[in-house]
């Protein structure tokens, strides 16, 4: 019996030593499996590559993360922007999504583009503005005379495409589809979707023409529509055709 005793006494620290080797030797596979898949989850929520915002430019979730953007720029540097419009938007795949937004606003009277992002975390009701810069003119430029080949005493250069995102061309296309509201009976609005492509053309100096091709939505049922504006000398647009695309 003593010996049976002393025996067991003898072996008990044995087991009692494997018992805390193995869980350590589990416990730190464990945890490098752990932050292996946490890197890794790190990595997939930040790689994202930058694509078109699955809903309008102009859709309503849209335009108030611009008009965020906007207030907290103004509250940021005590400035007085006015939102007008949001040109082009964008969107980026983070931990939640990180809007790239083109947006039109007015400062001391005058039409300007800005470039925008604002990081949302919707489960977590988190918004905030990342960077508002005033847009690259080079990147964004606007139609004016000379780009449209006016020439003093010249004759009219013709039809010469322009950026769809353009702020005239987007006043145009505006002013198309709230004309065609103006006209249509039915109770639900028209909604401008895009501008597919543009044209324009300088009749005289500060008169111009614009030809487009629009992409609108009314409901559920989008359509296109091609449409002539134009622009008087005080700068006013007046539809003067427009007619449905079935291309």
């Amino acid at each position: 019996m003593k010996s049976e005793s002393y025996l067991s006494l003898s072996i008990a620290p044995f087991f009692l030593l494997l018992l805390l080797a193995f869980p350590s030797t589990t416990a730190q596979k464990s945890t490098r499996i752990g932050c292996g898949h946490s890197s890794q989850h790190r990595k997939m929520a930040r790689v994202g590559g930058i694509q078109e915002s699955r809903g309008a430019q102009n859709s309503a979730e849209v335009e108030d993360l611009a008009r965020f953007a906007v207030q907290e720029h103004n509250n940021k540097e005590n400035a007085l922007l006015e939102f007008v419009r949001v040109v082009k938007a964008k969107e980026q795949v983070v931990a939640g999504t990180l809007h790239h937004l083109t947006i039109e606003a007015i400062e001391a009277g005058k039409k300007k583009l800005y470039e925008a992002k604002v990081w949302v975390k919707p489960w977590m009701g988190f918004k905030e503005e990342q960077e508002f810069k005033q847009a690259d003119e080079e990147e964004t430029p606007s139609v004016t005379s000379s780009d449209l080949g006016a020439k003093q005493g010249g004759h009219p250069p013709g039809w010469q495409s322009v950026p769809p995102h353009d702020p005239q061309v987007q006043d145009a296309a505006n002013h198309a589809v709230k004309s065609l509201q103006q006209k249509s009976n039915s109770l639900l609005p028209y909604e401008l979707l895009e501008v597919v492509h543009a044209k324009a053309e300088q009749v005289i100096e500060e008169h111009a023409k614009f030809n487009m091709l629009l992409k609108v939505k009314r409901g559920s049922k989008e359509e296109k529509f091609k449409a002539e504006v134009h622009k008087n000398m005080e700068g006013a647009f007046s539809l003067n055709h427009m007619e449905a695309d079935h291309s």
